[in-house]
């Protein structure tokens, strides 16, 4: 069992910032990239930032220069870095995971429960 634990939304005014965390626990072997996903009411999922092993990172065009994307490889934890917040930016925010489980060898995909991110005045 594989599970992700997400932490740091909330309520900020327009121009602040926030830090979201997730941290993946369970039978881990390795995980091979993590990443931020934001879903917004009436709207699809849509990737915000991702990070592999070797900290390749991609980023959504509306969020470059404003958000940074970074990982803890020995704690299993990924981080998401929010400055310059617009009002835009409001949508729950989901960690997702991909790796391998330990025993079996098993390739895993989980996703967060998601932290929702206000950006209000």
């Amino acid at each position: 069992q594989v599970q992700l634990a997400e932490s740091g939304g909330g309520l900020v005014q327009p121009g602040g910032s926030l830090r979201l965390s997730c941290a993946a626990s369970g039978s881990i072997l390795a995980i091979s990239a993590m990443g931020w996903y934001r879903q917004a009411p009436g709207k699809q999922r849509e990737l915000v930032a991702h990070i592999t092993t070797g900290d390749s990172t991609n980023y959504a065009d509306s969020v470059k220069g404003r958000f940074t994307i970074s990982r803890d490889n020995a704690k299993n934890t990924v981080y998401l870095q929010m400055s310059s917040l617009k009002p835009e930016d409001t949508a729950v925010y989901y960690c997702n995971a991909q790796g391998t489980t330990t025993g079996a060898r098993l390739y895993f995909e989980r996703w967060g429960q998601g932290t929702l991110v206000t950006v209000s005045s």
